[in-house]
């Protein structure tokens, strides 16, 4: 009997932990983390929302052309303990944001490491 409750105790802690396990993603399979870019631009919208926000940013590429850059950012939860809301930026706000780039440069996406805004709001972190 004791055998078979240790036995249900480690299924269910399999079928408990596989789950969330499998569905966390590395970066490193969609971003150069050696690598940094930076990128100053305008606010498109910001979606504040969990496993991971992002920003939406018109701002030029290497080349000078304006393209809508993809910006992921920690969850929603980790913004608040940060005390970011979702309203702490806006349409028309200008950023300067750095980041790792996209593996597809062509997608224009950047996991974000620091933002800034004119009026001195700043973060800086890693996302998990």
């Amino acid at each position: 009997m004791k055998t078979k409750l240790l036995l249900l105790a480690f299924v269910a802690a399999t079928v408990l932990f596989a789950g969330r396990t499998y569905a966390h993603h590395s970066f490193a399979a969609t971003y150069f983390v050696d690598q940094t870019v930076t990128v100053k631009g305008t606010v498109m919208e910001f979606l504040f929302r969990n496993p991971h926000s992002f920003l939406k940013v018109q701002a030029p590429d290497d080349k000078g052309e304006m393209q809508l850059w993809a910006i992921e950012w920690a969850g929603g939860a980790q913004l608040a303990q940060a005390n970011v809301a979702k309203d702490t930026l806006k349409p028309g706000d200008v950023v300067v944001v750095s980041g790792n780039p996209g593996r597809n440069p062509a997608e224009h996406r950047i996991r974000l490491k620091s933002i800034s805004r004119t009026d001195g709001f700043k973060w800086e972190g890693v996302i998990q």
